[in-house]
């Protein structure tokens, strides 16, 4: 086991690879150095069959977790119990720790699945305005799957060839292996190393998806976003992820949604929170204010006296319930601003309606009609 290259290094990928980054580099160096792109170079064929014997451990979890501990000496049957590796008192004849425990609980071996199996499923997460998840909205989303190649339809064995039944399996998948133990014959079952439990190989590979039936494409896929939706929705579109294998249907495609903070309104469920800044003459005069909702602008009256910190509700004019009829309501903060620069008109008129105030403090008095005019005044003073 010596000469053996690491399998990381076959695959020119890092320890720490996903199996999504094991599968890319696995795919690009097939195509490279496949025996039919490369008639005649008995190089390319060694340098194929390191290439698939180290893909066949690191796409396995079980067999990349035992490569990662032990090295090639986890797949050598006479490297344990050999003192090559961890020594099991003379168990080294059973060919690695999934034989023994196949061979003690009545295992069979790991056989991959030959039925048609459902591809896998995606995800896509899209970012929409507040806006948009008010209205609704559809848009054409570009998604990256495999699908079935085109040129073989699937069967990864080039145009007028067809895949041929193991000769090692026989087309079962697994071969089976009888050994002496100390505890009589013992048969253990394997998946076939030839076929890698397909039960078929293919010896004129398609040149187009590399002998895998299947390739990467861009898609274009038009999705229906309904409104009212918030961050954390997610639609589902049955039939549009990946490709299935040996027939088997395709896998779904899940959008999930996030509505961006919005520089106006706090959203809090199907309700809109909304700040809104008053002058201190309105607040003490009333008026008659344009708000912002999500439809334009809109009119709302406020009471003369109105204190910083008032809340006001607009029915109907917040987000549309996703669930339901009707829409959320659209609530008001008012916060009255004092104001920084003063001309000295404007200080004087403030002075004199304090010592109005007092005075009528004083004498414990309501509010005169005179009073109001000095706010009046002051709003001609500020130009509101």
């Amino acid at each position: 086991m010596a000469d053996k290259r690491d399998y990381y290094e076959v695959l020119g990928v890092e320890r720490t690879a996903s199996q999504d980054e094991i599968k890319k580099a696995y795919r690009r160096l097939a195509r490279k150095y496949h025996p039919d792109v490369n008639p005649g170079d008995p190089s390319a064929e060694k340098k194929f069959k390191e290439i698939n014997e180290a893909y066949e451990v690191l796409s396995d979890s079980q067999k990349k977790a035992q490569y990662d501990q032990f090295g090639h000496a986890a797949f050598d049957p006479s490297a344990f119990g050999g003192g090559a590796g961890p020594d099991f008192g003379g168990f080294g004849d059973f060919g690695g720790f999934g034989d023994i425990f196949d061979m003690f609980f009545g295992g069979t071996g790991r056989q991959r699945p030959r039925g048609p199996e459902r591809g896998a499923d995606l995800r896509y997460d899209l970012e929409i305005s507040l806006e948009e998840a008010a209205a609704g909205l559809e848009k054409d989303v570009n998604v990256q799957r495999e699908e079935l190649c085109d040129v073989c339809g699937g069967s990864g064995a080039a145009p007028g060839s067809k895949p041929d039944t193991c000769s090692m399996c026989h087309g079962s998948g697994q071969v089976r292996q009888e050994r002496a133990t100390p505890f009589g014959r013992m048969v253990n079952v394997t998946t076939c190393p030839k076929c890698h439990g397909r039960g078929q190989v293919i010896s004129r590979p398609c040149s187009t998806c590399g002998g895998s039936g299947r390739v990467m494409r861009p898609r274009r896929i038009h999705l229906k976003v309904p409104a009212g939706v918030d961050t954390g929705a997610r639609l589902r579109l049955a039939g549009e992820g990946e490709a299935g294998r040996r027939g088997g249907p395709p896998g779904d495609l899940y959008v999930f949604i996030s509505v961006r903070p919005h520089k106006v309104f706090n959203r809090q469920g199907d309700d809109l929170l909304a700040e809104v800044k008053l002058s201190m003459v309105q607040a003490a005069l009333g008026a008659e204010i344009d708000i912002p909702t999500l439809e334009g602008k809109a009119k709302l009256t406020i009471p003369e006296g109105t204190q910083t910190g008032t809340h006001f509700r607009l029915r109907g004019k917040g987000m549309p319930r996703l669930r339901g009829y009707g829409r959320g309501d659209l609530h008001i903060r008012v916060v009255v601003e004092t104001p920084t620069r003063l001309s000295e008109r404007q200080r004087e008129l403030l002075r004199q309606f304090d010592q109005a105030g007092s005075a009528r403090a004083e004498n414990k008095g309501s509010a005169q009609p005179e009073e109001k005019g000095f706010f009046r005044k002051m709003r001609d003073a500020l130009g509101r």
